[in-house]
This record gives structure tokens, C-alpha cells and sequence, in this order.
């Protein structure tokens, strides 16, 4: 059973919001999950990306594997 870091898409039709969570690999996508760890808003001008960087780093050492997207959006904000 493989962890990732992974976004759950929220919000009205047309306008997404994401949730940055942690959830099992086999889980859907805006299924069950562990721990919402982060948000990110593509509709803000720049897109809004926020996270809590110790909970991030403590899935990351437990061997949680980000998404390439959230990969993506961590290295733009120097995580």
C-alpha cells in the first residue's frame, strides 16, 4: 500500500479548488484520505499554492510520493 501526496479537486463546476492531501494510491481522487496538508487555487492571479511545509517534510520521510503535479508546484515554492 503506496502513500502519495496527491490533489483533491473541490469547488463549483468550472472553478476547481484543489486540496493537497495525503492519501493511499488506490483511493479515488476525491475519495478518502489521511491528512489535507495544503490547498492550491489555479484561479488567483499568481496561482495560489499554500502548504504546511512540516507536514509535507514528515509524509516525505515516511515515504509518501508526491504527485508530478504537486511535485511541480513544491519546486516552485522551494520545497
Amino acid at each position: 500500500m503506496a502513500v502519495k501526496i496527491r490533489l483533491a479537486r473541490h469547488g463549483k463546476k468550472k472553478r476547481p479548488f484543489y486540496r493537497v492531501v495525503v492519501a493511499n494510491s488506490e483511493a479515488r481522487r476525491d475519495g478518502s484520505f489521511i491528512e489535507i496538508v495544503g490547498t492550491y487555487d489555479p484561479f488567483k492571479d499568481p496561482a495560489a499554492f499554500t502548504v504546511d511545509r512540516g507536514k509535507i517534510e514528515a509524509w516525505l520521510a515516511k515515504g509518501a510520493l508526491p504527485t508530478q503535479k504537486v511535485r511541480s508546484l513544491m519546486a516552485r515554492e522551494g520545497l
